[in-house]
């Protein structure tokens, strides 16, 4: 056809053409009206254009440069049988594929099954997606997919299986999702899903598996839920949901797992559960504050595999039945209230050796009584941990407790177990921890423990075991934990006990009867960091070898028989910060390389035969950390001077005795001498001591207290308690009692007591003086005396514990003066003091409030002091030991760096993020590689108000914004949002990965007082 004879018909050819490649072009879809195996190809490579994989010829058969290759042949992509094929599923899971998804997916409009779990996908879900109308599997979990869920979703109508599990969604669940009616299966859980759960849900009458665990939902669990009659799987585990479950949930008689663990979920459990809920496979109620009793009717489900109740409320007996459960694999009731009946006492045990495939059996931490019954070796041949420790057990560790051969915990620890340990422990060939601690337990420790290869963690301590340390103990290749004490072994320390190169926390073999020579095999120990050997009865030289215990940080060596010198070899361990060699018969001098142990806190030398001059550099520069009394020939740089000046003049007295008027001149000039060097050192004394607290006695502390009276408890804390009271003057204090038992007690005390000597600030607790003596049960005793602060601790308030007077919680203002408080005391210890201090366990816990709501840092029991060495900061303490709580600990710690201001800058972070979110950073919704601080990262600052902050705090900015009354103190809520943000950024600044990363403790200071001055210059409309 002659187009130029047609002109009307060229102009009409020519815009259609450029309509076409306009839109193709421009907008990516092709249009509906002429979808084909074109354009579904089309669509498959744009969507690969955005992907990247290894290896590369991962999808070789993808052939995009190849027009005649049809998309029906590639790898993953599933055509229909037709004569006109079109793309109706694509399956690329577990393929490792790395990019985003391309918006093109949503060509693919035959598609009913789109699954891509199991790769690495980031970015958005398009919301192209929701133009696929003809989808029913949509599936991406175990991705990195961002942002919210589309607004649109419910577009989705023939959807069946919706599963975006472990992703990094962010958004509240939409109330469109109960529009979704198809709907089988729904996963959302391990993502950062906020807000309450639709009721709409409920409108999903065709789900069986319901999945929204491990996010920040909250609120209560909707009734709604009661009408999913088909429900199959509800986990909605690790949220913050509160109040009671509904009733309705136990009415849906297709449940097979039913998970509300790590909630706020409170009331008594329907005793009649397992009668509604028949089908139940799944019962998990842990960790919450569920009361009443253990429904019996758990046990009548006899398809049931796990029952979990563990850290709750609950009270009464073991209900029967339990041998009514074949496929149990979990039976887990620990930390509750539960007793046994003085009938049945444990015999309930005896029912689970029905159980043949339970590998999990917790009873521990309840107030459990009764015998061991021997049937315990009839349990399951798979059990693996079994936990029964914390209870009222008493009786024999039965024999046949060595059938269970695929233990790999055992642990009866803190019960009143007697008789010997049987050797049939010894066939357990596949355990890694066994604690019998704190029992009755007698006779001497069997041969056969020599077979556990594998055990990582021994702990026989508080028995009254009697014999030998048995000399098999160097089989134990794998140990990394040994505690004997309080026995009564006896014989010397074999030194095939030694010798384990993997021991790296703790050999206690302390208040024993232990004799002979320490071998030279100690040195052997080069990863322990804490030996105790104390009051034992051994004799002979302290080796030179324990100069290869490179890891040591605390020796303990008192109430010994060692006798000779100390040897010089203690100078080369370098890391050692506590240091007890005290009430032995060491005789010579102190070896003058203890001054060059720079990590050295505590030393005790006390009760000896040493002699000679002090040295004075080092611990021996502060007269508080060093106990030397009981050695009569020890003398000071002046007393020594002085002693050999009156030798001499003897001397000179006998060779000048012809002439006496001479020699009567040098006696008066010795003697006159004397006096004004007595005088000198008086001076010294009385200046060394000037300024410093005079210590009070333990019994002025137990009057203080009422006799540390319960009702005067006002807390607990790493390595004591602590108790109000009342000095003799009617001042206030906070008296905090160390546990000397607990290892670590005194070099907590010792650090407290280096830390706070030359330290003077108004954001710091203020240490009044201490105690060292001996209470009425001629036992240690230790004290710390601090100003009391009358308004508790900063967790506290964080907790809701504490509200002001009008009933209000901490506002933004109050919450931004505190964490500023607490950078102010950072700041001066990094950067203001003499030698830079450490705290290494900065938490709110350890931040108490006075008064007047002022922040004041306290705990120093795990601080550390700084050396300046070529311009960088070094730690004068061990490097192999993580010191802090839990949560609040620097990455690198781990990594086996030493202390630094920089892991105090992340501890900082760390509290700063949770002052202002309200969450926990131990909270078990961050398992895995989230944490905190990349839970906060991955909604900053697109959902700050919405999913970061606490919500306590933005309950009470509305009110503030809403109270007419009170114009000067409008902030309006883009103010507030701009000074959050400050504050958030600050928080993560503190907590970067890489301490070199992270800003330093007075650029946050200037940060935070920036951000608190805007705040207030609009707060005060100014």
């Amino acid at each position: 056809m002659d187009f130029h004879s047609h002109p009307i018909l060229l102009a009409f050819t020519i815009l259609f053409v450029n309509t076409f490649f306009i839109n193709y072009m421009f907008l990516g879809v092709v249009d509906s009206a002429t979808p084909s195996i074109v354009s579904d190809k089309e669509a498959l490579i744009s969507f690969k254009s955005q992907l990247s994989y290894k290896p590369t010829n991962l999808l070789s058969t993808w052939d995009v440069n190849n027009s005649n290759s049809s998309p029906c042949n590639w790898t993953g992509v599933v055509c229909s049988n037709e004569s006109d094929p079109r793309v109706i599923a694509l399956d690329l899971s577990g393929l490792g594929l790395t990019g985003s998804l391309s918006p093109h997916i949503g060509n693919l409009s035959f598609l009913n099954s789109l699954q891509l779990q199991d790769n690495k996908f980031t970015g958005t879900l398009p919301h192209q997606i929701t133009n696929l109308s003809r989808l029913r599997v949509l599936n991406l979990s175990s991705n990195g997919i961002q942002g919210a869920l589309p607004s649109n979703i419910s577009s989705l109508r023939q959807l069946q299986v919706l599963d975006l599990m472990a992703n990094e969604i962010t958004s509240k669940l939409p109330e469109e999702l109960g529009l979704l009616t198809n709907l089988q299966v729904l996963k959302l859980g391990r993502n950062h899903l906020f807000g309450a759960i639709p009721p709409t849900i409920g409108n999903l009458s065709s789900l069986t598996q319901l999945n929204l665990g491990t996010n920040t939902l909250h609120g209560n669990v909707p009734s709604d839920l009661g009408r999913l009659q088909s429900l199959e799987v509800l986990d909605i585990t690790i949220n913050n949901l509160t109040g009671t479950l509904p009733p309705s949930i136990y009415n849906l008689s297709s449940l097979v797992d039913l998970a509300v663990a790590s909630n706020d979920l409170w009331g008594e459990i329907p005793y009649d559960v397992g009668v509604k809920l028949p089908n139940l496979l799944v019962f998990n109620f842990c960790i919450n504050k569920f009361t009443g009793r253990i429904p019996g009717s758990l046990h009548n489900l006899t398809r049931i595999e796990v029952i979990r109740m563990a850290h709750n409320l609950l009270e009464g007996t073991v209900p029967p039945g339990l041998g009514n459960l074949p496929f149990l694999k979990m039976y887990n009731i620990g930390f509750n209230k539960v007793v046994t009946s003085v009938e049945d006492g444990l015999s309930f045990i005896t029912s689970l050796t029905n159980s043949t495939q339970l590998n999990f059996l917790a009873i521990d931490g309840n107030q459990l009584e009764g015998v061991i019954p021997e049937s315990i070796g009839n349990l399951s041949k798979v059990l693996s941990k079994l936990y029964m420790g914390g209870n009222r057990i008493y009786g024999k560790i039965p024999t046949s407790i060595g059938s269970l051969s695929s233990l790999t915990l055992l642990n009866l620890t803190s019960n009143s177990i007697s008789g010997e340990i049987p050797p049939q422990i010894g066939q357990l060939q596949q355990l890694q921890m066994l604690g019998l601690a704190l029992n009755n337990l007698s006779g001497g420790i069997p041969n056969s423990l020599g077979n556990l290869l594998k055990l990582n963690n021994l702990d026989l301590s508080g028995n009254s075991l009697l014999g030998s340390v048995p000399s098999f103990f160097g089989n134990f290749q794998s140990l990394l934990s040994m505690d004997l004490s309080n026995n009564k072994l006896n014989g010397s320390i074999p030194k095939e006990s030694l010798n384990l190169p993997s021991l790296s926390t703790i050999l206690n073999l302390s208040n024993n009867f232990l004799n002979g020579p320490l071998p030279e095999d100690i040195g052997l120990l080069e990863n322990v960091v804490t030996i105790d050997l104390s009051k034992n009865l051994l004799s002979g030289h302290i080796p030179s070898s324990i100069r290869g215990c490179k890891s040591l940080e605390a020796l303990f060596m008192a109430n010994n028989r060692f006798s000779g010198p100390i040897p010089n070899a203690l100078g080369e361990v370098k890391g050692l910060e506590m240091l007890d060699l005290s009430s032995n018969q060491l005789s010579g001098f102190i070896p003058k390389d203890l001054e060059n142990l720079e990590a050295l806190k505590y030393l005790n030398l006390s009760f000896n035969n040493l002699e000679g001059e002090v040295p004075k550099g080092g611990v021996f520069g502060n007269i508080s950390s060093v106990h030397l009394e009981g050695n009569k020939e020890l003398c000071s740089h002046l007393e020594c001077r002085n002693s050999e000046g009156r030798r001499r003049a003897v001397i000179v007295v006998i060779i000048s005795a012809i002439v006496a008027t001479l020699a009567l001149c040098i006696i008066v000039f010795s003697l006159l001498q004397v006096r004004k060097s007595k005088a000198r050192i008086a001076q010294d004394h009385s200046e060394a001591t000037k300024g410093q607290f005079q210590m009070v006695s333990y019994e002025e502390l137990r009057g203080a207290t009422g006799n540390f009276k319960e009702e005067n408890l006002i807390g607990n804390g790493s390595f004591g308690t602590v108790y109000k009271g009342y000095l003799s003057e009617g001042t206030a204090v906070a008296i905090k009692v160390l546990n000397t038992q607990m290892t670590g007690s005194w070099k907590s005390f010792a650090a407290e007591c280096e830390a706070l000597r030359n330290m003077r600030h108004r954001n710091l607790v203020r240490l009044i003086t201490s105690c060292s003596s001996i209470d009425f049960k001629n036992m240690d005793f230790l004290a710390l005396v601090y100003e009391y602060l009358s308004n508790g601790s900063l967790e506290d308030w964080i907790r809701g514990k504490k509200l002001k007077a009008n009933g209000e919680a901490l506002n933004i203002a109050d919450r931004l003066n505190l964490a500023i408080d607490v950078a102010t005391a950072l700041d001066y210890m990094h950067h203001d003091c003499e030698v830079p201090v450490v705290h290494c366990d900065i938490k709110p816990s350890n931040i108490l409030l006075d008064e007047d709501l002022t922040a004041k840092l306290g705990d120093f029991g795990l601080a550390r002091l700084l050396m300046e060495k070529r311009g960088t900061q070094t730690s004068i303490s061990s490097t192999n030991v993580i010191r802090g709580s839990i949560g609040y600990i620097p990455p690198e710690y781990g990594q086996g760096e030493k202390a630094s201001t920089a892991g105090d800058t992340y501890s900082f972070g760390i509290m700063l993020l949770e002052l202002f979110t309200g969450k926990c950073p131990t909270d078990e919704r961050f398992t895995g590689d989230l944490n905190l601080p990349r839970w906060v990262q991955s909604a900053f600052p697109k959902n700050l108000m919405q999913v970061i902050i606490d919500s306590e705090l933005l309950l009470h900015a509305v009110y503030l914004d809403e109270d007419d009354g009170m114009d000067d103190e409008y902030v309006s809520p883009e103010i507030e949002h701009d000074c959050l943000a400050a504050i958030i950024e600050v928080g993560l600044s503190c907590t970067r990965d890489s301490p070199d990363g992270r800003i330093i403790m007075r650029h946050a200071l200037h940060k935070l007082k920036h951000a608190q001055l805007t705040f207030l210059k609009h707060a005060n409309g100014t």
